[in-house]
């Protein structure tokens, strides 16, 4: 008999492409022959997905203005999809957290009464440790897990220095690729037009939330120096700020006189131009400050662009410098100026590097390897 799960994934397509994530476990653990039904919101739609029951029961819970309204709608969401996976004979609850609140740990409480086990994958382990409130909260949910998941070890250690008593219920199951789920383009003038980026310059992009931790700033800076030996390049900005002051980027651009050098794309991406601004760029440039784990990496390996990161643990545990990647010490201006000079000058290299990286996330991020990894998680219970 097949072992069953319920996937709780409450952000779906909610403002970015985490349900690419949850659909792309779905399928690993299918074809490793685990029983899956998928339990989101209502504005995921359903991937159709053989093998996967799909249950959107988690209706406006992301409703602006309304906080109180779609807290109710959260538990009733939960409540229906929980109540229907027991029913459904489902013992094992997968969630997948990003931060932690009372609603969180409602959801965990809620599996628990109904003898359910959970397992959880920590995609944000610093959002678990931002005040003392959240601490004890964050105690109480991993106290309430059967089985923790992260990405890597760094993130693994980060955890365990939260509470040491749970170095035994911690398994690494890395994050996968989106190949099922992208459309690849091939003509960049094409997706240059589309996005209106001259044909004439080579594009650096910096794509995603514009989050503090994700060192734009560092990027700007370091933009001086490098188009004043290579004045054809041009840094496209894509992404919306999050919890940030723009102002800040744009005295950096105004001060260093960049506009010329700078397409500001400072908005929500719709999913149907991600594929156009991957296929528009030369290098995807990662500039980060502090990380757990990068979709954004993972997604630019997908497209088969080269990538450029910082030299933090959980992004050099994929990128290899001059191998698959390249890699640059986090937060050193000096040394991503340089850095990308030397990218520049050597298409050899760069196209090298590329076509490294694609091997690289074919062979060890595929869904149904990381099935299997995550169904021997399931199997400590």
């Amino acid at each position: 008999m097949n072992r069953k799960v319920a996937i709780i994934d409450t952000l779906g397509a909610h403002g970015g492409s985490f349900h690419f994530y949850a659909f792309g476990q779905a399928i690993g653990l299918v074809n490793n022959g685990v029983d899956v039904s998928l339990y989101t919101n209502n504005e995921t739609a359903d991937p159709k997905i053989s093998g996967v029951k799909f249950f959107a029961f988690y209706k406006n819970i992301f409703k602006n203005g309304f906080r109180i309204t779609s807290g109710i709608n959260w538990i009733l969401g939960t409540v229906f999809s929980v109540f229907h996976a027991r029913f459904s004979g489902i013992s094992v609850f997968h969630f997948h957290i990003f931060y932690t609140n009372f609603l969180v740990l409602f959801n965990l409480l809620f599996v628990k009464i109904l003898f359910g086990k959970v397992v959880l994958t920590v995609h944000d382990v610093s959002s678990f440790s931002n005040s003392s409130n959240s601490l004890i909260i964050t105690n109480l949910i991993y106290k309430l897990s059967e089985r923790i998941i992260t990405h890597n070890q760094f993130s693994k250690s980060e955890i365990i220095n939260v509470n040491t008593n749970l170095e035994p219920y911690i398994s690494i199951v890395p994050h996968g690729n989106y190949i099922p789920f992208i459309n690849i383009q091939f003509n960049k003038e094409k997706s240059r037009k589309i996005l209106a980026i001259p044909n004439n310059r080579r594009v650096l992009l910096f794509f995603g939330m514009i989050k503090k931790v994700k060192g734009l700033e560092i990027l700007l800076s370091a933009l001086k120096g490098v188009v004043e030996k290579n004045p054809d390049v041009l840094l496209v900005i894509a992404g919306k700020p999050w919890e940030n002051d723009f102002s800040v980027y744009q005295n950096i651009i105004d001060e260093n006189n960049l506009s010329d050098y700078v397409l500001l794309h400072t908005k929500f991406i719709q999913q149907e131009n991600v594929e156009h601004y991957y296929c528009a760029s030369d290098l995807v440039v990662l500039p980060y400050k502090k990380i757990y784990q990068s979709g954004v990496l993972m997604m630019t390996l997908s497209f088969e662009r080269p990538a450029l990161v910082s030299d933090l643990p959980p992004l050099t545990e994929i990128i290899s410098n001059n191998e698959n990647g390249f890699v640059f010490k986090t937060e050193n201006v000096s040394d991503l100026t340089n850095k990308l000079n030397s990218i520049l000058i050597n298409e050899v290299l760069m196209e090298k590097v590329r076509v490294k990286g694609v091997e690289l996330i074919k062979k060890k991020y595929d869904w149904v390897d990381i099935g299997r990894q995550t169904l021997q998680a399931y199997l400590s219970l």
